[in-house]
């Protein structure tokens, strides 16, 4: 894709809301001209003005002027869409699917779309709670003649967004989905299916555990606290993950009895030889150590700003905080904002501001008081020297020189220096004259 993106007509077949609604947010701020449709008219039209793009509730209609036909809707209707839609594609346009699952939508748009327009199924490994496509995951599943006028631009376009992409097959591509996504979400809905029926606090256990645990918890709560109707699809749509599933409960099963048979050898095998086939114990150790560490830097950072000014910004509200911290413990932190307010905060849900984003969001949203400042030193000092360390001074915004004087009133050997400066609190006036006492200057 080019500058010329504004001549490029983008139909999302299902664009109001989720992954496709993300989808049509990207495009539309990179000059597509992008159009949604959904299943209700008047939320439709609202989420579509407030976006900027067009809206159309009717499927076929929508597409009539498209060049690339992106269908986004729920798994369990996405070969029904593509039959219905598919067929009235335009000559030389581009159908794509973004669904978990790819070998039936394939199939579908291989069967339903008119052999004078291109497919790519495709697979985004992301949410729509990202923040844009750098780094993150593309899978394309182009179909062997069938993307060849659009491949190489969608590739670009990919690259150029900086996201990770990775090129298989349809079918290739369930058979490993069916581990990375079908088993491991299995896995987590089940192990915290055992806790509840155990009755085990989950909260409490958080007392007891290790990094990893809290670690793995943590995922595991992202997983289970999902639209479950989503997971559940997942689980049904892709074949692969029944085979997936039968193998984890048979394995599960065989290990189990290996212990209560007391066949402690058998079992210390079976693990060293599954450890053997992941064959990847040190980069897992580096990744496991370096989540672990981010879970507890911001402990210990803020641990040791308790009397200190710091700023968080709350990862969902996006809401700025800033305050001196008053106490911290495992789970919450304690500050006294600018307002004097007591606030307690979710450690898990904040992001720490450096020292430039704190400073940037004071001057942008807080009153700015201006000075005026008349210094006396030797004339023999440095205006630009005394100008950088006066703009040094922590409170100061802003700072320049007013005015140098030399007249009747200052003793011989000595210059008068205004500076014009700006704080963001009127106390800190005298932090910076005491600080312009403190390098030898005489205020007048």
């Amino acid at each position: 894709m080019t500058c010329e993106n504004n001549n490029i007509n983008i139909t999302i077949i299902g664009g109001s809301r989720g992954l496709g609604k993300w989808i049509a947010n990207e495009l539309h701020k990179d000059n597509f001209n992008v159009k949604i449709t959904s299943r209700n008219r008047s939320s439709g039209e609202k989420i579509a003005y407030k976006m900027g793009v067009k809206y159309d509730d009717d499927n076929i209609e929508a597409i009539a002027d498209a060049n690339i036909i992106i269908f986004s809707v729920p798994i369990e209707y996405m070969v029904d869409t593509i039959k219905e839609v598919a067929p009235y594609a335009p000559k030389d346009s581009l159908l794509m699917d973004v669904t978990s699952v790819k070998t039936e939508p394939a199939e579908a748009l291989s069967k339903y779309a008119p052999e004078d327009t291109y497919i790519l199924p495709c697979h985004p490994m992301f949410g729509p709670r990202i923040p844009s496509l750098d780094g993150q995951v593309v899978i394309l599943t182009p179909i062997e003649d069938r993307c060849r006028l659009w491949y190489d631009k969608i590739v670009y376009y990919l690259k150029n967004k900086d996201a990770n992409l990775v090129i298989s097959t349809p079918q290739e591509h369930d058979k490993i989905m069916s581990v990375v996504q079908g088993l491991t979400h299995f896995s987590y809905i089940s192990i915290a299916s055992t806790i509840r029926r155990l009755g085990i606090s989950v909260k409490k256990s958080r007392e007891f555990a290790s990094p990893v645990y809290s670690l793995m918890l943590d995922m595991i709560s992202r997983i289970v606290s999902q639209n479950p109707y989503l997971y559940y699809s997942i689980q049904k749509s892709n074949k692969q993950t029944a085979i997936s599933r039968k193998t984890l409960i048979e394995e599960s099963n065989r290990l189990a009895k290996l212990i209560d048979d007391d066949m402690e050898e058998e079992f210390v095998y079976d693990m060293s030889e599954s450890a053997k086939h992941l064959d990847e114990f040190e980069e897992a150790l580096g990744r496991s150590d370096k989540a672990i560490s981010v879970l507890t830097h911001d402990f210990n950072y803020i641990k040791e700003s308790i009397g200190c000014e710091i700023g968080f910004e709350h990862q969902y509200s996006k809401k700025i905080h800033i305050g001196v911290v008053e106490s911290v413990n495992a789970t919450t932190v304690t500050l006294r904002d600018l307002k004097n307010n007591r606030i307690t905060l979710k450690i898990s849900n904040i992001n720490i501001l450096t020292e430039n984003e704190i400073y940037e969001w004071k001057k942008n949203n807080l009153p700015i008081h201006e000075y005026d400042v008349s210094i006396i030193f030797p004339d023999t000092c440095s205006e630009d020297i005394l100008l950088s360390m006066f703009s040094q001074i922590k409170p100061v915004i802003d700072v320049n020189i007013k005015d140098v004087y030399n007249g009747k009133q200052i003793d011989d050997g000595f210059m008068s220096i205004t500076f014009h400066y700006s704080v963001f609190n009127s106390e800190e006036r005298e932090v910076v004259e005491e600080y312009l006492r403190g390098i030898g200057g005489k205020i007048r």
